[in-house]
């Protein structure tokens, strides 16, 4: 029950900063991203995730649009999952 409980604060948490990234693209692109898939990821994905939400938005921002390679230590399902997202791919999986 605690572990539940904990993984709700951590989705709460990253709803708040994916809707709070500073500009408003990105807002946009976040926000909607973990308004669709934050109840679905499992702890490994929430980890990959709060990686990203710790990135810059202008280096994030060119990563999902594809304007700058995407970092080997960074190119996990998670962003692609999400690059697709933004494409508007379907990414039910």
């Amino acid at each position: 029950m605690a572990q539940t409980a904990e993984l709700e604060v951590r989705r709460r948490k990253l709803r708040f900063r994916s809707w709070h990234r500073g500009t408003r693209e990105m807002d946009l692109i976040m926000g909607r991203f973990a308004d669709a898939w934050l109840e679905r990821l499992g702890d490994a994905e929430l980890n990959d995730y709060e990686r990203l939400v710790e990135v810059a938005d202008p280096d994030l921002y060119d990563w999902i649009i594809g304007g700058h390679p995407v970092p080997q230590d960074y190119d996990t399902p998670i962003l692609r999952r999400l690059r697709a997202f933004h494409s508007g791919a379907d990414v039910s999986g």
